[in-house]
């Protein structure tokens, strides 16, 4: 075999060897725990705060335009919230490495996205949350904690799977945002 691509294969295994221990270490945030604050603007500059929507169920998804998985699940998030949405359920959307506001928005409306889309623009939420890959979706029950995450993608039974108990576990009437 030649040399060169006994050194490439080699050093492609190298690379996975190392992504595989960075994911092994950088566990997303835990789950029962409180979900990391935080306040974002949305693709129409509007100010959304995690702690706004206490009270609601609330299913968070980082994605980036550029992911194969994450083009597949949307059209099933966007199903899902149709279906819950003023049933104590929020959706959001973080984009992230997906370009500047404009870029984030096209995609956005080609993808099929109806709920809102927050600009994560520094990374701080993506690294509070410890997103190494995308998709990754968390759920966080009424109290604001972390009950369920998905790592990789997630169909639309997955996801009502998932929500069912904690939309159960949601107050009769939800506060407003």
């Amino acid at each position: 075999m030649n040399a060169w691509i006994k050194l490439s294969l080699l050093g492609m295994c190298a690379v996975a060897a190392g992504e595989l221990l960075t994911q092994r270490h950088a566990a997303p945030a835990p789950k029962g725990k409180p979900a990391p604050a935080f306040t974002l603007r949305d693709t129409n500059g509007r100010e959304v705060s995690l702690s706004s929507l206490r009270g609601k169920v609330v299913a968070m998804n980082f994605w980036a335009s550029w992911c194969g998985p994450c083009r597949e699940e949307i059209p099933d998030f966007a199903k899902v919230y149709a279906s819950k949405k003023g049933k104590c359920f929020e959706m959001l959307g973080l984009a992230e490495e997906s370009g500047e506001r404009d870029e984030v928005v096209q995609a956005a409306a080609k993808l099929g996205i109806n709920y809102p889309v927050l600009l994560d623009d520094y990374g701080k939420v993506s690294d509070d949350f410890k997103i190494e890959g995308y998709p990754r979706t968390f759920l966080i029950d009424v109290h604001g904690n972390i009950r369920k995450v998905f790592e990789g993608g997630v169909d639309q039974a997955g996801l009502e799977k998932e929500l069912a108990p904690l939309l159960a576990e949601a107050p009769a009437s939800c506060p407003r945002a």
